[in-house]
């Protein structure tokens, strides 16, 4: 079982998903929360199995789909991927557990479960075209989500973040089928294997603007200043579990494949947009930081601050050194714990006011002691591990 643990990781929630349907509404919220309990367990027993000593790929799978273009089915885990599985697998626990009365509850967690087979597939797909099935795959539950129990600008949020992160994932199409196209100019053998294209070096002119390509599909994710529109409008929009599933694994597809992607495969083209990336990184810190002290909505301030806290592993990541990268995989899990549960306390106060305006909430610790205790220790964790990066 443990040869193929990563297919059993991808596709277990999908085929429980599809045997939801056959689940009366009643008993769903415990069906769901039994699958994802399941999921986390396994992607725990992949971590114990996990060799810390060996360095590159375990886990590995290898199935031909296409072998005369050189498309497989590839899988696999390293230190980069391991924690950011098991972060999906514990917050769609956590979320599918703390649903409240949630209209058409069933069709939720079905879709949720089908969430997840998409974010475990993009993190251990190690073939360029799985990796970009998965990828697209992820927005259309997301975009149900947003845009049937979302809000009441619900319809644009979802629209708009459809729009924007699928003309970004074309682009970035574009540049894997002309690298495919270099590997097979360079080698005589299509592959769109990423362990493969690691071995190609490319003049720096073609790594330039493929850096471009694929940069415009990951900035958009993240996403970075000035693509970062999108994610408040869907953040205010979402339900709560949509929030929490977005800020806390989705942005991180992006980040990840910056890793997975960018620096390995265009090392010079990176050294040369490192400082304009640098400066965008720290103009999106900065300004969305203040965007954020100007929110009367207390989840737009977590949306913009997410945003704010993304620019800081950016600039991580592009700091090209392992102290910069090593720190910036650390902040991803940081980030993405804190504000899942931030979003998932902001939902607790909602779902009892009905509003999220902060002028409501004046003597909240009064009624609300414990609850008030847990916030402060999650913003002021949000405080701390930034400045510990």
């Amino acid at each position: 079982m443990l040869d193929h643990i990563l297919s059993i990781l991808i596709f277990f929630p999908a085929f429980a998903g599809v045997m939801g349907f056959m689940i009366n509404k009643e008993s769903m919220r415990a069906y769901g929360t039994a699958v994802a309990t399941i999921e986390f367990a396994l992607s725990l027993w992949l971590w114990f199995s996990f060799d810390n000593n060996v360095s590159g790929m375990q886990f590995m799978e290898h199935m031909a789909l296409v072998p005369s273009f050189g498309i497989n089915y590839i899988l696999g885990v390293d230190g980069i991927s391991l924690f950011i599985i098991i972060l999906a697998a514990f917050f769609t626990m956590i979320g599918i557990a703390s649903l409240t009365d949630t209209k058409n509850v069933k069709n939720m967690i079905i879709t949720l479960l089908f969430l997840q087979m998409t974010m475990i597939g993009v993190f251990v797909a190690l073939d360029a075209i799985v990796f970009y099935v998965f990828w697209e795959l992820s927005l259309v539950p997301m975009l149900y989500i947003i845009g049937a129990w979302g809000g009441p600008l619900r319809i644009y949020a979802s629209v708009k973040f459809f729009l924007y992160t699928f003309t970004g994932s074309l682009v970035m199409l574009v540049g894997m089928l002309f690298m495919a196209y270099f590997f097979y100019q360079a080698t005589g053998v299509w592959s769109f294997a990423i362990l493969d294209w690691y071995r190609l070096i490319l003049p720096e002119s073609f790594q330039l603007w493929l850096f471009a390509a694929f940069f415009v599909g990951f900035a958009i994710k993240v996403p970075m200043f000035p693509f970062h529109t999108w994610l408040p409008y869907a953040h205010g929009q979402a339900p709560t579990i949509g929030s929490v599933i977005l800020a806390a694994i989705l942005l991180k597809m992006g980040t990840y494949a910056f890793i997975r992607f960018s620096l390995p495969l265009f090392p010079d083209a990176s050294v040369f947009f490192m400082y304009p990336i640098a400066i965008l990184a720290i103009i999106m810190i900065i300004y969305t930081a203040m965007v954020a002290y100007a929110q009367k909505d207390i989840k737009q301030v977590v949306a913009y601050s997410s945003v704010s806290h993304m620019g800081v592993i950016i600039l991580g990541t592009f700091a090209l050194n392992v102290e910069g990268i090593t720190g910036s995989i650390f902040l991803m899990i940081a980030h993405g714990v804190v504000s899942g549960a931030l979003f998932l306390l902001v939902g607790v106060i909602y779902d009892r006011r009905h509003t999220k305006l902060m002028s409501e909430f004046g003597g909240l610790a009064h009624v609300m002691p414990r609850y008030a205790t847990i916030f402060w220790f999650n913003v002021n964790g949000f405080s701390w591990y930034a400045s510990y990066d």
